[in-house]
């Protein structure tokens, strides 16, 4: 190895010890830390990210990564290398000052989204949402765009997507998604209302970690806490932490553990030669998201698992020892109009992404004013969805992401939903009787396909280069909306 490659995994590894020191910090912000701890906190966050943005621009790094393109001599090297200079590319174009003050705003916000959440009042959160808003834009200007301001924030999340390529994704979807969800409204709606009750938060937290555990989350580098809103983050290859949330809706914990899971094992699946290194981790969120949906609908909300962990689930909530495994089925794959997104079904979810693609969209573009975002986000509900929000904590409100700048993030949910049935029917090629080792409760051959085609490969293949490498086609809906129509007309007996 070169001395330049040599001093640069050096610098980077320097960085990346920032990185997860403000990653604990916020993590530990979200799980554990006094509400009194927050302007303290927020500081400390603003300083380690501003020092690692320095670090990681500063001439030194720029000079070793400069030597290093011609020396690399492996594949390895070379797709770290390109890893390197994107976000060189883009992380030299935006001052650390605005690096350091977005995430002092995004620790301050959080703390007041939350409580704005509880009070259910949205203009209490305003101002700060305006003031993130601010900053995203001169984000956005700073690194540039040639059509519309969102191409250069959802490219962040998804290396090459454009405003152009979200806006013909969700034409793409509204036809057949509007055609399926009147065809099963039309249907019989599954009974659900056994699913809501005051359900132990310790035995609902003990069954979740049994079902992470089976389908492969490893807890020896891992573990579950909660959170106002589930996430999953991670310090290292070794040390991925997961949370969920616990409601009286018993679903709520199950799935959003699941989903939370599929983020966890993609990060856990990087070689530990690559850990602390820039190839470790998810290549793209739409990646990534395609992930925490196979595991949480794919896997979770399939019969199969169910016919293995219904009675599992019945012996820990004896509450259900009279409701079949059929009528829960159905009930778990409810199709219905809501307000919460991560509680949304698979049919209805993608409306919940695109309300805020385009409400965040228009926002950028000045067309529509933050302070006019509870109006705007009713309105489009009740036009999409058939139903209006009641109070801001169930509208407006709901989702983090705002809160912490992830604007431009939205769209890769749906990625991820389309990648998920297009990467799942890959793997059936090579796994077919994958739903049977389900019903046994075997989870290690869909796993280890995943992990070996999927999760090993880390950040080294580019996302559109990956999904043709994976599946031997772009991104596409096919996959997806032929899935969707086929479980559900099933699940609906149509």
């Amino acid at each position: 190895m070169s001395d330049a490659l040599r001093g640069l995994k050096d610098r980077l590894a320097d960085v990346n010890a920032l990185q997860a020191a403000a990653a604990l910090m916020d993590w530990d912000h979200q799980c554990f830390m006094p509400s009194g701890g927050t302007p303290a906190r927020a500081e400390h966050l603003g300083i380690l990210t501003r020092m690692a943005h320095e670090a990681f621009v500063a001439d030194e790094t720029q000079r070793l990564l400069q030597d290093s393109h011609g020396e690399a001599e492996t594949n390895e090297d070379r797709a770290m290398l390109r890893v390197v200079q994107r976000e060189m590319d883009q992380k030299t174009k935006i001052p650390a000052s605005l690096v350091a003050e977005k995430t002092r705003l995004g620790s301050l916000a959080h703390e007041i989204w939350v409580k704005a959440r509880q009070d259910k009042d949205f203009a209490s959160f305003a101002p700060a949402l305006e003031q993130m808003f601010d900053i995203t834009r001169q984000e956005a200007e700073h690194l540039g765009y040639t059509d519309h301001i969102y191409d250069a924030l959802v490219d962040l999340y998804e290396e090459g997507a454009t405003h152009a390529d979200c806006v013909r994704m969700y034409e793409t979807l509204k036809g057949p998604n509007v055609e399926l969800v009147a065809a099963l409204n039309a249907a019989e709606k599954p009974d659900d209302s056994f699913l809501y009750g005051d359900w132990d938060v310790a035995t609902q937290r003990a069954f979740t970690e049994t079902l992470i555990r089976a389908i492969g989350f490893d807890m020896e580098r891992g573990r579950q806490d909660t959170a106002a809103h589930p996430f999953c983050t991670g310090f290292s290859v070794g040390d991925i932490r997961l949370t969920t949330r616990f409601k009286s809706y018993l679903p709520s914990a199950i799935f959003g553990s699941l989903h939370e899971a599929g983020h966890g094992m993609y990060e856990q699946g990087s070689p530990m030669a690559w850990d602390r290194t820039p190839l470790a981790g998810g290549v793209s969120m739409g990646f990534h998201e395609s992930q925490s949906r196979t595991w949480e609908n794919l896997v979770g909300r399939s019969h199969s698992f169910w016919s293995y962990f219904y009675p599992k689930l019945q012996a820990s909530f004896p509450a259900l020892a009279s409701v079949g495994l059929e009528t829960f089925y159905k009930a778990v794959n409810k199709v219905e109009s809501s307000f919460i997104r991560v509680e949304a079904d698979e049919v209805t979810y993608n409306l919940h992404t695109l309300v805020r693609f385009e409400l965040e969209s228009a926002v950028l573009e000045g067309s529509l004013a933050v302070k006019d975002l509870p109006a705007a986000w009713n309105d489009k509900y009740e036009a999409y969805l058939g139903i209006r929000p009641t109070d801001d904590s169930v509208g407006v409100l709901q989702d983090v992401h705002w809160s912490a700048g992830l604007i431009g993030y939205f769209p890769t949910y749906t990625m991820g939903n389309l990648l998920s049935y297009q990467i799942w029917n890959t793997m059936l090629q090579s796994v077919p009787d994958a739903d049977a080792q389900i019903g046994a409760g075997k989870f290690e051959e869909v796993h280890g396909w995943l992990r070996d085609n999927l999760y090993r490969l880390g950040r080294s293949v580019p996302p559109k280069e990956l999904a043709l490498k994976l599946t031997g086609k772009p991104m596409g809906a096919e996959d997806y909306v032929a899935g969707l129509s086929a479980k559900y007309r099933g699940v609906y007996g149509l």
